[in-house]
């Protein structure tokens, strides 16, 4: 049918509506990228300096964290997003556009991207830990010179995931109302059959998860002096 109309790529939806879809997109990631290290670097820390192997075992704390953490992983973000919806208008005063999706979307990706900070955390050489202390260290300078520069290139790699991931919670928040290329996806090109539509939100998607995954895994290998 586009094809008899003249339409296909030389659509109003995709001249006047793709490049804010792309922006609200990249809007909606960064912020919730931004607000996820904000929260979850402290939290992912803490979850491996609380835990068996941490500086400052304290299992209760841990486990009634862990427990806190898993929960928020394990709910289906859609779900997430409408059961939320009272919150996000407390915090934003609406629960439609990409503003309002950022809370979802970091209230999901916190917990997920603090358990790749912990498992990043685990990988660093306990001797290397061990020697530091022995110096006097403090936990803290420990955790900052020690902990977290080891483990910087998998904290980058679990950043790079997260992102991915996030991306296409962006397009999943759009089926509500959240913006960005996924609404446009859904709005044009499956309610009104527009398929061009749909086949430039898909191919734009793919570049923006294809170019966050490649620089991640560079900035990653940069850091990585192993």
């Amino acid at each position: 049918m586009l094809l008899a109309e003249g339409r296909w790529l030389n659509n109003p939806v995709v001249e006047n509506q793709l490049l804010d879809a792309v922006l609200e997109t990249l809007y909606m990631t960064a912020a919730t990228g931004f607000f996820t290290v904000l929260f979850g670097l402290p939290l992912g820390v803490l979850l491996h300096n609380l835990g068996p192997k941490g500086l400052r075992p304290m299992s209760p704390v841990y486990r009634a964290l862990s427990l806190v953490v898993d929960f928020g992983r394990a709910v289906p973000f859609i779900v997430l997003m409408l059961w939320i919806i009272p919150f996000t208008r407390l915090i934003v005063g609406t629960a439609i556009g990409w503003e309002a999706a950022v809370v979802p979307l970091t209230v999901g990706a916190i917990p997920f991207f603090a358990r790749m900070v912990e498992n990043s955390l685990r990988e660093v050489s306990w001797g290397k830990v061990e020697a530091v202390r022995m110096m006097g260290a403090s936990d803290l300078h420990v955790t900052w010179n020690v902990l977290l520069r080891e483990g910087l290139p998998g904290i980058v790699g679990g950043l790079t995931i997260t992102l991915v991931t996030l991306i296409s919670f962006t397009a999943m928040a759009g089926a509500v109302g959240g913006g960005g290329l996924g609404q446009l996806a859904i709005n044009y090109g499956y309610n009104r059959y527009q398929a061009d539509v749909m086949l430039i939100c898909v191919i734009l998607l793919v570049l923006i998860v294809t170019a966050v995954q490649y620089t991640g895994n560079f900035i990653s290998r940069r850091l990585d002096h192993r």
